[in-house]
């Protein structure tokens, strides 16, 4: 996990406090929304990934009134500081660091599974 928050913050030049609750929440909904099969093997990949993900869903009621969703984790992510512009280079880099850990086709067997990520990757 240290690996990627370190990468997140660097590329996308957000504090690592923040990378990491962003890879909580994304890799949340991927878990959700995208194939689940495929979404664990990148999970597995990444140590931590996992209380991260538990500690993201520990928001409260306020991501159950949003509901789910890209809509959903954009607002969460916007909650957090982040700009459109800075969400789409966390995207980015989270995806090529994917690639780096299960290979392209599997990422891109992700990106396309998931409704609406195309347009980040």
């Amino acid at each position: 996990m240290d690996e990627l928050v370190g990468r997140l913050a660097d590329k996308a030049g957000i504090d690592g406090a923040v990378a990491e609750k962003t890879i909580g929440i994304v890799l949340g909904f991927l878990r959700n929304e995208g194939p689940s099969d495929k979404v664990q093997v990148l999970i597995d990949q990444i140590p931590g990934a996992e209380a991260a993900i538990a500690a993201s869903n520990n928001s409260g009621g306020l991501s159950r009134l949003m509901g789910g969703g890209l809509m959903a984790v954009g607002t969460r992510l916007m909650g957090l500081g982040l700009s459109m512009s800075e969400i789409q280079n966390v995207a980015r880099e989270l995806f090529r660091f994917g690639r780096d850990k299960i290979g392209a086709d599997q990422m891109g067997e992700i990106i396309s599974g998931t409704p609406g990520l195309s347009q980040f990757a």
